[in-house]
């Protein structure tokens, strides 16, 4: 390099150093070293200049080890000193470019949820009994009801209304409805600790279960062709329905009233409340039918609201009474609780969202509100209300967007509080098989 000749970076040193950085003052350039040929450096300051310019100069074994150099330096670089690493592409804090149509699919809008109902029913005459479950929605999309001794059935496709039976004051009230899975058999249990199996299309009575409970049957739920059964007498029955003498199975665990139940997608795990304070998990697979898979003694009030999850089989939710006022989250494997929220007020139902990881509860005291919650951080999403007493009862329609809720203040609310259900999705295949018998059991 001649004398007083500026160095090729002075232009990049100086532009850097009157760079200010982010508390006003001027920043040095620190030259990365790790980064710097000192060979090459060296070779074009003294002899590789010399070569370029005069090549005829040299020896020819001088010659050679100059060409070797040339070689291994690569002459055609021109900065003596250059960083070998290309520097950063800089980071634009707000971008300028337009999305396009196909990456604005991609991102998800954040879903509008209702605050009021968009229906409001009338439900005169309905039972304020906490530990009853008087309302269902069937796969076809028709909405059963319990009002005292009547069962009404309302079709959620065209709006109708038609009442399915009158149970006689000896017999009645109803305590419990349940659909069965093909949406045209139903379930009703009655205050005499009867069971009856009605076809909604003949709107004939199929039989009756009778001898397995003495008290009223207040809990009901279906496991393909066994209708499950839970009562004030505090026994849990398994019934098969294609069966004359229909009692398959008795599960005695619960001191008190049950009021919950619930099977697994699966169908190997049921999950029962009561009013001992208690919940189990009873394995279809087990032989005993005193031994439970799991005994839950957490809950300080009575269980009724019970959901497993429909994106992991062995997550259940279970909510307590006015005296616990929580919902917990059971790993139903492992047999822990993985979680529990204190809402405040009294547990009355819990529905999953079939389409988000969102979980739905109505509430008695104080608010009588339904708080949609986000699974698995729990944050109140919204609270709906509208409901002066509390909301005993909540089912979800087929699809999975609208709750139907019906409180003590008589009436019935539907809510589109779960969003649309997910582009594709098929519909749940129904079997009728199991009932093809059951007309001819007497």
């Amino acid at each position: 390099m001649d004398a007083g000749k500026t160095p090729s970076w002075s232009p990049l040193r100086k532009k850097i150093v009157r760079k200010k950085n982010s508390h006003g003052n001027l920043d040095r350039f620190i030259p990365n070293r790790a980064a710097m040929d000192f060979d090459f450096a060296r070779y074009m300051m003294t002899e590789g200049r010399k070569v370029k310019e005069n090549p005829l100069a040299s020896s020819p074994s001088k010659g050679a080890y100059q060409k070797l150099l040339a070689e291994v330096f690569n002459m055609n670089r021109t900065r003596i000193l250059a960083f070998k690493d290309k520097p950063p592409t800089p980071v634009e804090l707000f971008p300028t470019e337009v999305y396009s149509s196909q990456q604005l699919k991609s991102v998800k809008p954040r879903r509008h949820i209702p605050q009021s109902s968009e229906r409001t029913l009338d439900a005169p005459d309905i039972l304020d009994d906490y530990y009853l479950n008087l309302l269902d929605w069937g796969s076809s999309n028709i909405l059963s009801i319990a009002l005292g001794n009547t069962l009404y059935l309302w079709n959620a496709s065209d709006g109708s209304s038609s009442d399915l039976v009158t149970i006689e004051d000896d017999y009645g009230p109803i305590t419990s409805v349940r659909w069965a899975p093909d949406g045209q058999h139903i379930a009703i249990g009655l205050h005499n600790s009867e069971v009856q199996l009605w076809d909604i299309t003949a709107k004939r009575k199929l039989r009756t279960l009778h001898g397995g409970h003495r008290a009223r049957v207040g809990a009901l739920d279906w496991n393909n062709y066994i209708l499950t059964t839970g009562a004030m007498d505090s026994r849990i029955i398994n019934n098969d329905v294609r069966m004359r003498s229909q009692i398959v199975e008795t599960y005695r665990g619960h001191t008190r009233e049950v009021c919950g139940l619930k099977w697994s997608a699966s169908g190997q795990q049921l999950a029962s409340g009561a009013n001992d304070n208690l919940l189990h998990i009873w394995d279809k697979a087990m032989a005993s039918s005193t031994r439970w898979l799991h005994r839950f003694e957490d809950h300080t009030a009575a269980v009724k609201a019970l959901a497993w999850c429909p994106f992991q089989s062995n997550l259940l939710a279970s909510g307590g009474g006015a005296g616990d006022r929580c919902i917990k989250f059971w790993n139903t494997r492992t047999g822990s609780c993985l979680n529990s929220v204190d809402t405040g007020s009294q547990v009355c139902c819990l529905l999953w969202n079939k389409n988000e990881q969102e979980l739905l509860s109505s509430h008695g005291f104080t608010d009588n509100q339904l708080t949609l919650w986000k699974y698995p951080s729990m944050v109140k999403m919204a609270e709906l209300t509208g409901h002066t007493s509390r909301v005993l009862f909540m089912t979800q329609s087929p699809s999975g967007c609208t709750v139907a809720s019906a409180a003590a203040d008589e009436t019935l609310r539907f809510w589109k509080v779960f969003g649309s259900p997910e582009a594709g999705k098929p519909a749940p295949k129904t079997n009728s098989e199991p009932f093809a018998n059951v007309s001819r059991i007497r």
